[in-house]
């Protein structure tokens, strides 16, 4: 603290935040008032470690690189994020790099999913809705982290195809019903990606973008946070995962102009892909096991009632 800010910034306390499942999130407070906060990227506290390992293309949202990239872009583009004020790279006293980030004094979105003033509530998800049309507006015309340059040797969509088998593929061997109706996900899943007509501009999302994932300042304004796995792909694939995660505030979010079919597409791979996420937390030891479990039973039965109330012809 004293080498970013200067000898005045003593540390005076250190608390563990909630943090998500591939970093470790503290608070520090100083004496002389001042907070920020730090991140941790320690891959033995990571629980999605073995796909990381085993270079998962779906996995791609670990690590400070990614972190300092998306960071520079959101900036660059006006797109609120906390500031990042330091990464240390250079691991030759700890072995994982390490940042102080803008501690925001605020909520998560959902806190607002309940709030007793609708105008305020009609304030922070417009805020929101109008952040996410500006980010999903900047194009190009291939997809993955903003400084991939190379040429895409397939659609966007073809990477969720294949997630979506494999992580079917885990859920079939833990969760009997999702074992019993495997292969009937698995046709669902094909006749979907069928119907999917090629294109060739995306859009930047964040890509795991629930209300976890948005603070909410106390001027009523939202930033974006877990941010690593951001990327240009089919915004689809963003929308369906806000109108799973949004519910009923979908509405400001949402847009006249997405393809019914990526939409359906992502919505399927959405739910095998969290019963997979779910499973693999609960199994590797992940501190809230009632979360995981619930999270895994969940989206079991939605990808169930999916394919009982979709007509496979």
């Amino acid at each position: 603290m004293g080498k970013v800010f200067g000898t005045g910034y003593l540390v005076d306390s250190v608390s563990k935040m909630h943090g998500g499942a591939q970093k470790v999130v503290y608070k520090i407070d100083c004496s002389n008032g001042f907070s920020c906060v730090l991140y941790v990227w320690d891959l033995t506290m990571n629980y999605f470690q073995e796909e990381i390992a085993n270079k998962d293309i779906n996995e791609q949202s670990y690590g400070s690189d990614l972190f300092e990239l998306i960071n520079k872009y959101l900036t660059q583009h006006g797109i609120q994020t906390p500031s990042l004020y330091d990464l240390n790279k250079e691991r030759n006293r700890y072995p994982f790099d390490y940042a102080l980030v803008e501690y925001l004094d605020g909520h998560k979105a959902k806190v607002y999913f309940n709030h007793s003033d609708s105008r305020v509530q009609d304030k922070v998800f417009q805020r929101l809705g109008d952040m996410l049309t500006g980010m999903h507006t900047n194009k190009r015309n291939i997809y993955g982290k903003p400084n991939h340059s190379g040429i895409n040797t397939e659609n966007c969509h073809h990477l969720q195809m294949e997630n979506a088998k494999v992580q079917l593929s885990y859920a079939s061997q833990h969760i009997e019903s999702i074992g019993s109706n495997q292969s009937k996900l698995l046709d669902t899943l094909y006749l979907l990606e069928s119907r999917i007509i090629p294109r060739m501009q995306y859009g930047f999302i964040h890509g795991e973008l629930g209300p976890d994932h948005v603070l909410v300042n106390n001027k009523l304004e939202p930033f974006l946070i877990d941010i690593e796995g951001a990327m240009f792909f089919d915004i689809e694939h963003e929308h369906s995962f806000l109108e799973l995660r949004f519910g009923d505030f979908y509405r400001y979010l949402k847009k006249d102009t997405l393809d019914p079919n990526r939409m359906l597409f992502y919505r399927f791979h959405h739910h095998i892909s969290l019963i997979s996420g779910g499973l693999k937390l609960l199994h590797r030891g992940f501190p809230d096991q009632q979360f995981a479990k619930d999270l895994a039973d969940h989206h079991s039965q939605c990808a169930l009632r999916f394919i009982e109330g979709f007509n496979i012809q």
